[in-house]
């Protein structure tokens, strides 16, 4: 069974999310654990945690089939040894409203080498931002998002997630986030069908479709490898229908968050539906 859904806002609060994506008919959601462009939020209340429990559990939304996202600030692969404590500790912070949330999954980028290190350094320092994360938390699984390889962004190719997940001491709270839009940006064909089952046979043995714990489901305004992170609305950019139609029909994809981050939330509405519609043909 697929499980789509939205980025939803947390505007009054985090128990909104719910509520707000349940307005869309979403069956899955995302949504930031606190403002995403600071480095600082006021703890949770106990009434925030409360109402998100009780929102979840009356919408029928299950922990696995959300996905929450870190803030945009952190760099787990900061070369500068204070600027990648600062965002260690945001990230464990992270890792910890999630637990509070009774959440599994943390959805991230990798990191940035800022052209100071070398991509393999950076890619360890990111392995081990994960580890001493885990070390210090319980439950929530560490989810690496796929980039579109702009800038000195890391984690744009297969062989780099997986150069991290080798490098991660519990493998069990390890997983990836595949972004429709990233992929292609980065360089891999989701545009053809030869070209998507390749790209996922490839997925399939570099990663490993035991750690996919996640997608997001957006159209690219940029061309195949174009390198540049611009999300269209499903049908409008460069991928096109079909692309969306393989993966709703597709069973590897079944029973987990397939969440759009497409930038016309007023049509959200109207792209879910058509993506399980596709489902059904």
């Amino acid at each position: 069974m697929k499980y789509v859904g939205a980025h939803v806002s947390t505007t009054g609060g985090v128990e909104n999310a719910p509520l707000n994506a349940h307005r869309i008919g979403a069956k899955a959601f995302a949504l930031f654990t606190k403002n995403q462009r600071q480095w600082a939020a006021a703890p949770y209340t106990a009434n925030n945690v409360e109402l998100f429990h009780q929102r979840c559990r009356e919408l029928g939304y299950d922990a696995s089939h959300i996905l929450p996202h870190d803030s945009y600030l952190i760099n787990l692969g900061n070369p500068d040894p204070d600027a990648l404590e600062k965002s260690r500790a945001a990230f464990l912070d992270e890792m910890l409203r999630c637990e509070q949330l009774g959440l599994k999954l943390l959805n991230f980028h990798p990191g940035s080498s800022l052209k100071k290190i070398s991509d393999e350094d950076c890619l360890r320092l990111i392995a081990e931002s994960i580890n001493r994360t885990l070390d210090k938390t319980t439950s929530v699984c560490a989810v690496i998002e796929n980039t579109a390889g702009q800038g000195s962004n890391l984690g744009y190719s297969f062989e780099q997630l997986a150069y991290i997940i080798e490098r991660v001491e519990d493998k069990s709270r390890v997983g990836v986030c595949i972004d429709t839009c990233h992929a292609f940006a980065a360089g891999y064909d989701l545009k053809s069908e030869s070209g998507f089952q390749d790209t996922f046979e490839h997925f399939g043995n570099v990663v490993g479709f035991q750690y996919l714990k996640g997608m997001h489901l957006n159209d690219s305004k940029k061309g195949l490898g174009s390198r540049v992170d611009r999300h269209e609305v499903i049908g409008q950019g460069e991928l096109g229908l079909d692309t969306f139609r393989w993966i709703m029909q597709d069973s590897r994809f079944d029973d987990i968050p397939l969440i759009l981050e497409t930038p016309d939330e007023e049509r959200w509405t109207e792209e879910i539906r058509m993506l399980y519609q596709f489902g059904k043909s």
